[in-house]
């Protein structure tokens, strides 16, 4: 590697530092039910906040309170990665230029976030 190529990556790796601590500061907001239940999770994947409205715990539904917190975790889930891919996407978007095919035009987070765990699964079956 030559010495340009040395000095672009290092930027770069300075861009993608900054770009995650920013990400990680960031925060994204999810409701489902109509506020029923609310999340609020950073852009590193740590839940912030979860808030159910009263109203929506049936003790004779409890499938129902999970459902929606299910749904809102997974809304979360999406906004974050979206943003991410973004951030990422712009700072390793020049990328190409130095090792062609490793750019930032990878996954932009529009599809359906992973499920969180079983019970994440069960549901996505119902």
């Amino acid at each position: 590697m030559n010495q340009d190529m040395l000095k672009q990556l290092a930027e770069m790796q300075e861009r993608m530092a900054k770009a995650q601590e920013e990400i990680g500061n960031r925060v994204a907001e999810a409701t489902a039910g109509g506020g029923a239940v609310t999340v609020e999770m950073t852009g590193d994947y740590k839940v912030k906040s979860l808030k159910i409205d009263p109203d929506a715990v049936d003790p004779d539904d409890l499938s129902m309170l999970e459902d929606l917190v299910i749904a809102a975790m997974n809304e979360v889930i999406g906004q974050v990665q979206a943003f991410q891919a973004d951030s990422m996407g712009a700072v390793t978007g020049g990328l190409d230029s130095l090792l062609p095919g490793l750019g930032g035009g990878g996954d932009t987070g529009s599809g359906p976030p992973p499920g969180l765990n079983r019970a994440a699964r069960r549901a996505s079956k119902r």
